[in-house]
């Protein structure tokens, strides 16, 4: 296969290089290459306004993610490309996440508590209410108009469910293939959505793109905790849930006009969390009924 030639005109690489395409981005190009010097992960994209998303500020957060000890080693910086070291492990799946619970909420935890120490420059903020609405404005005109007022009208319930906690830095980002797992530790990779937000965004991810079980998310929130939420924070988890596959409904919407990644169906993606968010709507409202 053909080796971009954004790759091969990097002044990184050591001897002849070898390529292959990774699977799994959904928004990027990923290549693994090989050079006299071993294994690298590169990634190619572009800043994605309409995602809030920035190259730079990425970049400076896997730098961030790897001196706390979470991340790989970031190796080459240029505009739209980022050379990390590549790391022998799994890619987790859902049943992955869904089933180590207790794991994921301590990781969690000590990147909430660690990361911010290392990263630098301006502050950015992830609150997903906001980001909902940003692409509601962003789907204005589109063949998807006529679902924005009840999309907005449900986000502006869930917000409404939400209760005060510490401001963290978060990954905003949690699907299951964004864990690596080496047989020793797990490594958190892709950043185009961390920043400073709320703890149950990242908590909420996590159990909503896993499908976890009620069970499996208890532990989850107890293991980040150190033990059970109280009745008001267990209702802004499930509401955090919900709003987390709204968001994820709406990326796909907006990825789909914007973004042509290959092999991506985004309209597939919408449904498909679309439809998780169906469930967790449920959910919530046999457990909470509606805020007041």
């Amino acid at each position: 296969m053909t080796i971009p030639e954004r790759i091969l005109a990097l002044p990184y690489w050591q001897g002849d290089l070898a390529a292959e395409p990774l699977s799994g981005g959904l928004s990027n190009e990923i290549w693994k290459v090989t050079d006299a010097a071993g294994a690298h992960v590169v990634r190619l994209g572009e800043d994605y306004p309409f995602h809030h998303v920035d190259r730079a500020r990425e970049a400076m957060t896997a730098l961030a993610a790897h001196e706390a000890g979470f991340g790989p080693a970031v190796q080459h910086v240029d505009p739209g490309v980022m050379v990390t070291e590549f790391v022998e492990a799994r890619t987790w799946g859902e049943a992955d996440l869904r089933n180590n619970p207790e794991q994921v909420g301590h990781l969690l935890a000590q990147f909430h508590t660690r990361m911010a120490a290392h990263v630098t420059g301006a502050a950015f903020l992830f609150w997903p209410f906001h980001v909902i609405r940003d692409y509601a404005h962003t789907l204005t005109g589109t063949r998807h108009a006529e679902d924005l007022p009840k999309f907005l009208a449900l986000s502006a319930e869930m917000e409404a469910a939400q209760v005060p906690l510490p401001i963290i830095f978060g990954h905003h980002d949690l699907l299951p293939a964004n864990f690596l797992d080496d047989g020793a530790r797990l490594w958190l990779i892709d950043y185009e959505y961390a920043g400073f937000g709320t703890a149950l965004f990242d908590l909420a991810g996590a159990a909503s793109n896993a499908g976890m079980s009620a069970e499996q998310a208890d532990a989850l929130l107890a293991a980040y905790f150190g033990a059970k939420p109280d009745t008001s924070l267990m209702r802004a988890f499930d509401a955090m849930q919900v709003a987390s596959l709204l968001r994820e409904t709406l990326w796909a919407m907006v990825s789909g006009i914007h973004l042509a990644a290959p092999g991506v169906d985004y309209d597939a993606y919408a449904v498909e969390n679309r439809d998780r968010m169906q469930v967790a709507i449920e959910t919530y409202q046999t457990r909470w009924g509606s805020t007041p």
